[in-house]
């Protein structure tokens, strides 16, 4: 059984200074961190907030996810894919089920639609020119609407390595535009040949 928050929380603590400041984490010393260790310091760990604030979009009523949901570079019938705008690597790209579902009551009929999905999409970001690698990840802290985020790794960028990659992201100035919409199309043409789907509408999508 996990810990209770406030054990954890006291757990946690034993490590820490009078401040409630922890150690620098390991990482800090890769030498792929954005970040120089010295000066750095880790901000006081704050006790646990209980019960936790609810998520955006809780209630499918008050959803951004399911309001946008004829937003998009590419749909079929249960899923639809967009293009994250004003960040710093080549592309960003986010994938939502159009129905109010997080991962962990998503149906087994569309988990298994997950799966091949993000096989075609990392495919397809991975054969554009001059990106090496296609970053996927899932959090779930920020909505309650499933999304799934594909981060294109540029080539030859091996700072950005693993997983200090979204915080690049947010230091690099942005990317521009028009070669991310430019790739954007490209991975979505290469989605409908390649599992079918479609492409957004003339007004809709870039």
């Amino acid at each position: 059984m996990a810990l209770r928050p406030d054990e954890f929380y006291d757990h946690a603590l034993s490590a820490a200074d009078q401040e409630h400041r922890l150690p620098l984490a390991r990482m800090t010393g890769w030498s792929i961190s954005p970040f120089e260790a010295e000066g750095l310091r880790v901000s006081p760990l704050r006790p646990p907030v209980l019960p936790e604030p609810p998520r955006h979009g809780e209630d499918p009523s008050d959803c951004d996810s399911c309001r946008e949901r004829e937003e998009g570079i590419w749909f079929n019938d249960t899923w639809r894919l967009t293009r994250i705008k004003g960040v710093g690597v080549p592309l960003v790209l986010m994938l939502h089920p159009l129905d109010h579902y997080d991962m962990a009551d998503l149906p087994d009929e569309l988990a298994a639609e997950l799966g091949v999905l993000s096989a075609h999409i990392v495919r397809h970001v991975q054969a554009l020119p001059h990106i090496s690698r296609a970053h996927v990840y899932r959090i779930g802290d920020g909505g309650a609407h499933l999304h799934i985020w594909f981060f294109a790794r540029p080539e030859g960028q091996t700072q950005l390595y693993g997983s200090w990659m979204p915080v690049w992201d947010d230091l690099l100035p942005e990317y521009p535009a028009d070669v991310a919409d430019a790739d954007a199309a490209t991975v979505a043409d290469a989605l409908v040949a390649s599992i079918g789907g479609r492409r957004a509408s003339a007004t809709r999508g870039f």
